[in-house]
């Protein structure tokens, strides 16, 4: 069976499982897309690597996973969303070493995670999309191809502050990067991301 490429659309706030995310991906070359539900953590994980921005001044377990294969010339080739069984991912990665390919198990939002760090791309089988997936308005592509570039990924960075209703809008820019730099070395990212929306917004 064909394996069908999939990109990060974005990641949002999940409607109906409290204190979780939506994980959305879609077809690379198609308007389904793939919406997985994910833990906070995993949700930070994900949005911190995508981020150019924002950088942990201790890392994450998943920066770790990445500098540990790193150092013992262990390469992720790809990650390929397998089974779906009662709304559960099942997820491998298909790793490398010394030529020699490995599959390994593993939680889709790690795997996800760990594929954004070493741009590996993500795969999925046709019948777990058409299981799945759900086919995109078109009045919905029409307007992501309006507001962003084809490889762009639109990651919806405000759906994951915790609801935070702090005004930035009485503070200056330097004190906004002030600010900026306590989020991030206290690890507050969902606050950080908001300071950084609002410097960027003055830009």
């Amino acid at each position: 069976m064909s394996l069908i490429q999939l990109n990060i659309k974005g990641i949002s706030y999940s409607q109906t499982q409290s204190g979780a995310y939506a994980l959305v991906l879609s077809e690379v070359e198609g308007t389904r897309t793939l919406p997985i539900i994910i833990g906070a953590f995993e949700a930070q994980s994900i949005a911190i690597a995508l981020e150019t921005e924002i950088r942990p001044p201790r890392p994450l377990t998943h920066d770790l996973f990445k500098t540990f294969s790193d150092r013992f010339l262990i390469t992720v080739k790809e990650v390929i969303i397998h089974k779906l069984v009662d709304g559960v991912f099942f997820s491998s990665l298909i790793c490398e070493r010394d030529g020699v390919e490995e599959t390994i198990d593993t939680r889709t939002s790690d795997a996800i995670a760990i594929a954004v760090r070493f741009q590996a791309p993500i795969y999925t089988y046709e019948n777990i999309l058409e299981k799945a997936g759900i086919y995109l308005k078109i009045e919905e592509e029409l307007s992501i191809k309006e507001t962003s570039e084809p490889e762009e990924i639109s990651l919806e960075l405000e759906d994951l502050a915790a609801k935070e209703k702090t005004s930035f809008s009485d503070l200056s820019i330097q004190e906004l990067n002030s600010k900026l730099n306590d989020a991030v070395a206290n690890e507050n990212y969902e606050l950080a991301a908001k300071i950084r929306d609002e410097i960027s917004k003055r830009s």
